[in-house]
């Protein structure tokens, strides 16, 4: 099986299982479709959940859990994807080419994910941890050109603190 092929199977795994109802967590989640087959990092569940438009509501008795917004719904815009970049984003230094963004406690994750989403084309990748994310370039693009580019994506961008 495909890379593409095995992310669909597990998007649609992740829709059905939610659709269920009572997934109150990720690491549920990790479980529930680990007993269907599928191995999933934490990472990897937040993009896909966000890719899918799948957020929390609360309960009746207390608590939250998943839903699936519509089932046919489209994916998130790129104005969602800069609310969960803006949201967490504190700021942004460079060591040579390489870029540190760091974040709120526990939102590296979802910058990191929202970033990727918007496609900047001078973006090559993120890596996240929990407050700090790692921006990997592409070859030739300098620091000043992908912080234009992010400004042209996110609207009152600003790279300092």
């Amino acid at each position: 099986m495909n890379n593409y092929s095995a992310k669909t199977e597990r998007l649609t795994a992740i829709r059905r299982i939610i659709s269920r109802g009572n997934v109150d967590s990720q690491e549920t989640l990790i479980s529930l479709l680990g007993k269907e087959g599928f191995v999933a990092t934490q990472a990897t569940l937040s993009r896909d959940l966000k890719r899918l438009g799948i957020g929390k509501a609360p309960r009746p008795e207390g608590g939250y859990t998943y839903v699936v917004s519509t089932e046919d719904g489209p994916p998130p815009t790129d104005k969602i994807f800069v609310q969960d970049f803006t949201r967490g984003f504190l700021s942004l230094e460079f060591s040579g080419p390489l870029g540190l963004i760091r974040t709120l406690p526990g939102h590296a994750n979802s910058v990191a994910a929202a970033l990727d989403h918007m496609r900047v084309p001078e973006v090559l990748g993120t890596i996240a941890g929990d407050d700090t994310i790692l921006v990997v370039p592409r070859n030739g693009v300098s620091p000043a050109r992908m912080v234009k580019a992010m400004r042209a994506r996110i609207p009152g961008f600003q790279e300092g603190d």
